[in-house]
Order: C-alpha cells, then sequence, then structure tokens
C-alpha cells in the first residue's frame, strides 16, 4: 500500500497506532514552523489537531483515496493554511477591539478546506504551464522585481518581462477557470 494511503486509512479508520505515526513523523516540522510564526507548542497541537480532522472531512467529502503529492507535503500546507488563518484572525481581534468575533468551528473549517481546494487548483494548474511560464510566475509570486527577472532570464527589457508575466498569469487563469473544479470552488 502506498504510504499515503496507509495514512488515510489510518485517519479515517482512527487508527491510533497510525495517528500516533503520522504525529511522531510530521509534527516537529510544523511545531518549528509555528515556532517561527509567533506561536507556542499547544497552538501547533491545536493546527496540527485542526488539519488531521480537515484531511478526513475532506476524503469523506470528496471520497479521495489519493493525495497526489506526498501526504507530509499535504498535511504540512494544510497547517500552514490553518495557522495563517489564526494569525490572520489574532490580528484582526487586537487591531478591532470593540468586535468581538465568535467564530462557528464548523463554519470555519469549511472556509479552511474551500481555501485549501483553491489553492490546489492552483498548484495543479500551476504544475501544467510550460516551464519558463513557471519560473517567470514563481519569480513573480515571490515579489521578484522586474529588472530582476530580467537578469535572472536574460530577457531583453522589464516591458518583455511584464508581458510575459501577463501572458503567463492569463494561462494560468484561462487553465483555472476551464477546470471542472473551478464552479465549485467559486
Amino acid at each position: 500500500m502506498q504510504k499515503s494511503n496507509y495514512f488515510i486509512k489510518g485517519i479515517l479508520e482512527s487508527d491510533e497506532k497510525i495517528v500516533t505515526e503520522i504525529y511522531n513523523l510530521f509534527f516537529h516540522k510544523v511545531l518549528s514552523f509555528v515556532y517561527k510564526n509567533n506561536g507556542q507548542r499547544e497552538d501547533a497541537e491545536d493546527i496540527f489537531q485542526k488539519a488531521l480532522l480537515q484531511i478526513s472531512a475532506r476524503i469523506k467529502l470528496r471520497k479521495l483515496e489519493v493525495i497526489n503529492n506526498s501526504f507530509e507535503a499535504y498535511l504540512f500546507t494544510a497547517c500552514k493554511n490553518l495557522w495563517r488563518r489564526e494569525l490572520n484572525k489574532k490580528q484582526k481581534r487586537v487591531t478591532n477591539h470593540d468586535v468581538k468575533e465568535l467564530v462557528n468551528e464548523e463554519l470555519d473549517m469549511t472556509y479552511v478546506l474551500l481555501e485549501q481546494e483553491r489553492w490546489e487548483l492552483f498548484r495543479d494548474k500551476l504544475e501544467q504551464l510550460s516551464g519558463n511560464c513557471k519560473h517567470v510566475l514563481n519569480l513573480f509570486l515571490k515579489k521578484t522585481s522586474y529588472d530582476q527577472i530580467v537578469k535572472q532570464l536574460g530577457y531583453a527589457s522589464e516591458t518583455v518581462a511584464r508581458q510575459r508575466v501577463f501572458k503567463c498569469k492569463a494561462k494560468l487563469i484561462e487553465m483555472i477557470k476551464a477546470d471542472k473544479r473551478f464552479r465549485n470552488l467559486k
């Protein structure tokens, strides 16, 4: 059995041995990420548990048997997205003293699942682009200046780099909108 399927089966069956194995193998990376991003061990434990619940719900909802990427990468991405969401909520609470946010946990989980599916669609389509487009968009998404893009990719000018970024973004958007998952994720 493929390792991803082994972990998925363990989560779905609430197999304590497999869930403990998942925790032992992957928690340290999530803990490190949360520490680096203003969190505590308890935060990392909560996020890790929520991610496992999210994965379980997603698999039951979509009847998924296999996660395309490695299980570790999928789990870590889910944890990162959840932690960033928590940080955004905390920031809103700090900056809006008068606003009290009552979070419906079920609704929140639905948003997290939707966000994760959108991210997966984006990553899938980004991977389907040509090598040059992937490289250009990765540089653009990392906020690399057009001047640096020109130097790294050997374009004639910043105008050429801007046009290439624009064309690659347009192609990516077109591919995303053409995917049948897009209509469900609006």
